[in-house]
């Protein structure tokens, strides 16, 4: 699986898939456009190990309703995922069976590691 998901109005997601130069055979999942379905969140978890792996504290909504007042679940982090695009931490890139989460330097340098 090589798929690319990110955000097409973020700056630093564009950044980060200029930097990556990434091959055509990547599939490239405007999160916005195509929300997840939970088939598809599922197997991003698997790669993850956890949906919180995969979730933004960063995200306006995160903030704006006081969530990190709460003790949050597996099961709310999947639910919020499914509930809006903003939730999910981005760019994910997925190169077969590693998974790079986020936009950190340290993030964005073992990407593109795998991809050389």
């Amino acid at each position: 699986m090589k798929k690319f998901y990110h955000l097409g109005t973020c700056d630093t997601c564009k950044r980060i898939a200029r930097e990556l130069d990434l091959p055509s055979e990547f599939e490239r999942i405007d999160i916005k456009k195509k929300p997840f379905e939970a088939k598809e969140l599922e197997s991003l978890k698997e790669l993850a190990g956890s949906y919180e792996a995969l979730f933004s504290r960063r995200a306006k909504l995160y903030k704006e309703r006081g969530l990190g007042q709460e003790d949050l679940s597996e099961a709310d982090y999947k639910n919020f995922l499914l509930e809006h695009y903003t939730f999910l931490k981005r760019p994910v890139l997925i190169n077969g069976d590693q998974i790079f989460i986020g936009n950190s330097k340290k993030i964005v340098e073992a990407a593109r590691a795998s991809l050389a």
